[in-house]
């Protein structure tokens, strides 16, 4: 959402100052390592407008002194939620997913049998609304018969708690399927009311959702086949992002996969 400046000079809209900005931008940063540019100010400013506004704040320092003293972390979860971006759909950059249906997963799941191993672990990290999560077990349940003894989980983590609601809701309209054949729409969705599908009990049964932290290195999860981490590294700084790839690579078992994106 990106928000003109200019437009927003009424008595209804509270504009932030340079100082405000930077306040809010560095506990940001300190708090979940998210970059926020001078470019986001305008993203800062109308997100923020609802809070203000109902918690009667008179002006953005007025909120960040409340973010800060929070004892509880509500929050400041609640301003991660606002600042951070979950923009996804099922079936986003088809050519990643292609090559994890055609390369990745099934040498995995040929190296688990070898192995004579019944246990596949995958993350996606930044999952947001858990389209991903979604995808990835829909290709492994294609892979495996109902009955095949082989146990998938795959753990979905974001930062964003209102996300991971919707993801454990697995609900979706329209909109997130415009990428996905209808095929697997209807293999594995049942339609609850025109325009809204609910994920099959198969793929549910696959999957769990957590919140995490990415900053937070040593909160990560371990023993993983496979961690995606695709649209998210582009709002950390080039600091950040190498910490965080390093932990990837602690979380993965010794021939795992890492899937990173800056994109």
């Amino acid at each position: 959402m990106d928000i003109n400046l200019a437009e927003l000079n009424s008595d209804n809209i509270k504009l932030i100052s340079d100082e405000e900005f930077i306040l809010i931008r560095d506990l940001i940063y300190e708090k979940v390592g998210i970059n926020l540019t001078g470019q986001k100010k305008a993203l800062v400013t109308g997100r923020l407008q609802k809070i203000l506004r109902d918690r009667k704040f008179k002006t953005f320092k007025d909120y960040y002194d409340f973010v800060v003293t929070d004892k509880t972390g509500e929050a400041l979860s609640e301003l991660v939620d606002k600042i951070s971006t979950n923009h996804t759909f099922f079936g986003r950059e088809y050519d990643h997913f292609n090559f994890f249906s055609t390369k990745v997963l099934p040498e995995i799941v040929e190296r688990k049998r070898a192995e004579r191993s019944n246990d596949i672990r995958i993350w996606s990290a930044g999952c947001s609304t858990g389209e991903e999560v979604y995808t990835l077990a829909m290709m492994v349940a294609s892979m495996l018969e109902v009955d095949d003894p082989m146990r998938v989980r795959i753990l979905g983590t974001d930062i964003n708690s209102a996300a991971l609601e919707r993801a454990r809701h697995g609900v979706y309209r329209d909109w997130s399927f415009r990428d996905m054949p209808s095929e697997l729409v209807d293999t594995w969705f049942t339609e609850e009311m025109p325009g809204r599908y609910a994920v099959h009990p198969r793929l549910r049964d696959m999957v769990e959702f957590r919140q995490l932290n990415l900053v937070e290195l040593a909160s990560y999860p371990t023993g993983f086949d496979l961690i995606l981490c695709r649209n998210v590294l582009m709002y950390f700084t080039r600091d950040v992002v190498s910490r965080i790839v390093q932990s990837f690579r602690r979380s993965l078992r010794d021939d795992g996969w890492l899937v990173p994106s800056m994109t």
